[in-house]
C-alpha cells in the first residue's frame, strides 16, 4: 500500500467518526517489544500551542506499560474489512498472545515506535502529559458510575508529530 506524509492540520477527517466508530489502534513499544489495544475514547485539538490526541488506558491493559515506558506511541486506522482484528485488539491481552502476530500485521518501526503497513492512516506522537483519572474530579457522577467501575484510565496528552496516510 502506497502511503503519504501529511502534516497534523491537514488531517481533514472527521474525528468523531474516526475514533468513535472506526476506533484506532494504540500501539506502544518498550525494550524491543511492542503491544497494541484497540481505543474508541479520545479526541484531537490544539493544547499549548501544538496539534494534540487524547488518549485514555486503563491500568489494567497491557498496552499501558508499553506506553509508560516509551516516549511516543503510535494510532492506527484500519479499513472496515478490519473491524473484526480490532474487536480483536479489543477484547483479547498481549499477555496471553501476541496479538499482533496472530492478526497478521506487518510490523514497522520509526524511532522507537511501531507501525503497521496495512493501517490507511498512523499517527506518530510523542508524549508529553500523563494523569490519572480520579473518582473525585467526576462532575457527571453518571457518567462515572456507567463507564468506569472503579477501573479509572490515564489520560495521554500526546503530540501528533507526523501521520502517514493511504494514497
Amino acid at each position: 500500500m502506497a502511503v503519504k506524509e501529511i502534516k497534523p492540520e491537514e488531517f481533514n477527517e472527521n474525528v468523531f467518526q474516526v475514533i468513535g466508530k472506526e476506533w484506532m489502534l494504540v500501539t506502544g513499544e518498550a525494550e524491543g517489544k511492542s503491544n497494541a489495544m484497540t481505543a474508541s475514547w479520545g479526541g484531537m485539538g490544539i493544547l499549548w500551542g501544538k496539534p494534540v490526541a487524547f488518549v485514555f488506558i486503563r491500568p489494567s491493559r497491557y498496552t499501558k506499560q508499553f506506553v509508560d515506558k516509551a516516549d511516543g506511541l503510535t494510532l492506527s486506522v484500519f479499513k472496515e474489512d478490519r473491524r473484526k482484528m480490532m474487536s480483536y485488539f479489543g477484547t483479547v491481552s498481549g499477555r496471553d498472545e501476541d496479538k499482533i502476530a496472530k492478526a497478521g500485521l506487518t510490523v514497522k518501526h520509526e524511532n522507537g515506535m511501531t507501525y503497521f503497513e496495512e493501517a490507511r492512516v498512523t499517527m506518530f506522537c510523542r508524549k508529553l502529559y500523563a494523569q490519572e483519572m480520579e473518582q473525585q474530579c467526576f462532575i457527571d457522577k453518571a457518567s462515572d458510575e456507567k463507564w468506569n467501575n472503579n477501573d479509572y484510565h490515564t489520560m495521554y496528552v500526546v503530540e501528533i508529530e507526523k501521520i502517514l496516510v493511504e494514497e
